[in-house]
């Protein structure tokens, strides 16, 4: 599309937040990640955009097809910017299988040598356990004008409340029109629409294992329509800990689902049904065309 035009119409996470855009059930599906310390300019393609050796991009790309449902993301911190190593975290989401580890390098091409897809599927794993979460802010401004205005003050913002070792900018998470998108590792947990006075009931819930709601996209973990039955029961009981509700079972019902989940010890079946919303919108600042949202209908039986 014309450069000029997107700049002219207006940010996408604005136009969704006035439209009452519903937070829940957004979260990307991730399984598992890989996130590399790159502190060169980040492009709209971030792989194929930098400068990393061919050798590299085609060993990442071979280690995340073998993996299904991963993500790669580049991260950065200002301050490290003159220091000579630089720091790999490959890690899990799946409910259960929640890990990180931390590796140290000195070049890019030294990943070469290190097989991240065994690792995180029950191989040796390089590097060392990571023993505090990750808060993982998108400030890809490449990718979407709504993550550069929006993510970089909660960066800045977030690292003034916890350890800023533990705070990284990234690239795309997935859902720009949501900025700012904060994601909470090992558990996967999706956050939206995230500013300042979000971040104490945030990180309050968060230390003592529950979830802030009121900015809560879902888990990576889940699909869609399991988020969006998970978010139903929490709303409907009042259930905020990140493991009072887990999943049991999906099943189909033609385009429906019936999400069988454990809420606090019982058990609770939900039917969830997609539905597209009746405005169409531009779903990021650069999107050629307006698409109409997904939103997800439930019912607790």
């Amino acid at each position: 599309m014309d450069v000029a035009v997107s700049v002219k119409r207006a940010l996408c996470a604005d136009v969704a937040e006035a439209a009452g855009e519903h937070l829940g059930a957004t979260a990307s599906r991730v399984d598992r990640w890989l996130l590399v310390e790159y502190r060169g300019l980040w492009d709209r393609d971030v792989l194929a955009g930098s400068l990393l050796s061919e050798a590299l991009k085609g060993h990442l790309r071979e280690q995340l097809s073998r993996l299904g449902h991963s993500r790669l993301l580049f991260i950065k911190q200002p301050p490290r910017r003159g220091k000579t190593r630089r720091m790999l975290y490959l890690g899990s989401s799946r409910p259960g299988e929640e890990r990180l580890y931390s590796l140290e390098f000195e070049h890019h091409d030294d990943l070469l040598e290190y097989d991240f897809a065994d690792a995180l599927v029950g191989g040796e794993t390089p590097g060392v356990p990571v023993e505090h979460p990750l808060m993982i802010v998108c400030t890809h401004g490449k990718r979407d004008r709504c993550c550069a205005k929006y993510g970089r003050p909660l960066y800045d913002e977030l690292k003034g409340k916890i350890d800023p070792a533990w705070v990284w900018q990234s690239t795309h998470i997935g859902g720009d029109r949501f900025a700012g998108n904060l994601v909470v590792l090992p558990e996967g947990l999706y956050f939206g629409r995230v500013g300042d006075e979000d971040l104490d009931p945030l990180l309050d819930g968060y230390f003592d294992r529950k979830l802030y709601l009121d900015r809560y996209r879902g888990r990576s973990a889940y699909t869609f329509a399991v988020q969006a039955a998970e978010l139903a029961v929490r709303e409907a009981e009042g259930l905020t800990g990140i493991d009072e509700v887990s999943l049991r079972k999906v099943e189909k019902r033609g385009e429906a689902r019936r999400v069988t989940l454990s809420a606090k010890g019982a058990v609770r079946k939900v039917d969830v049904e997609v539905e597209l919303a009746d405005e169409p919108v531009f779903m990021t600042c650069g999107s050629a065309t307006p698409q109409r949202p997904r939103r997800y209908s439930t019912r607790i039986l």
